[in-house]
């Protein structure tokens, strides 16, 4: 087999033992499909990691960038602490949309807020509100902007806060692909290996989407 190939069975091998069936979110990867969303929502690995995150932070209030189709936000909106709150940014008003449909069939749309709007400036306007701290943040939108994401998620955490961004490997062309999304993960690593306020790792990974990984960040300061 290929390493692809490889990759995608061991995937199938632990989801079948590790996943308990959840018809809702079949329904909504469906439903996102029907609706022309691309293919980019994270896998089931990558969606019970967030939750289990989540459970273990025991957050009650969680940041997302990125929002797609809301398969990210039902994981881990399942696990959130009550009372609680996922808010959640969407550029696109289309993708916003089904995923407020979503997340409403999958029965925590009373815990969901989706903004639409450009990240950058919705997460100004967040700031402006003084809410209160957010305890998990995670970040997957457009790469080139993960510093300046990176930046308001600490700012609207506390120390203690756990952040994840996703895609930072890219199949290795983080390394030196000049491609904007590339160049604005490495953008991150030097915002991060400067910062005295956040303590970070990445983990590279393989499965049933090719070769990738994230950055598991934790608010110190």
């Amino acid at each position: 087999m290929s390493n692809q190939e490889t990759w995608t069975a061991v995937d199938e091998y632990f989801y079948s033992g590790l996943f308990k069936g959840d018809g809702v979110l079949a329904d909504v990867e469906r439903a996102s499909e029907a609706a022309g969303l691309p293919a980019i929502s994270v896998s089931a690995a990558q969606g019970k990691l967030l939750g289990l995150l989540v459970r273990g932070v025991g957050a009650h209030r969680i940041l997302e960038v990125g929002t797609l189709g809301g398969h990210s936000a039902i994981w881990m909106a399942k696990e959130i602490g009550r009372p609680g709150r996922l808010v959640t940014f969407e550029l696109d008003p289309r993708h916003a949309e089904v995923a407020r449909a979503n997340v409403d069939r999958a029965g925590v749309g009373d815990l969901v807020e989706i903004r639409v709007g450009p990240a950058a400036e919705g997460l100004g306007k967040l700031l402006d509100e003084r809410p209160e701290p957010f305890d998990f943040v995670f970040i997957d939108a457009d790469k080139a902007s993960n510093a300046v994401y990176l930046d308001y998620a600490v700012r609207l955490g506390h120390p203690g806060t756990v952040i994840v961004v996703d895609n930072v490997v890219r199949g290795g062309r983080v390394l030196s692909a000049p491609d904007e999304a590339s160049v604005g993960v490495r953008e991150l690593v030097d915002v991060l290996a400067e910062r005295a306020d956040v303590d970070a790792v990445a983990i590279q990974t393989v499965g049933s989407r090719g070769y990738d990984g994230f950055i598991l960040a934790v608010v110190t300061g």
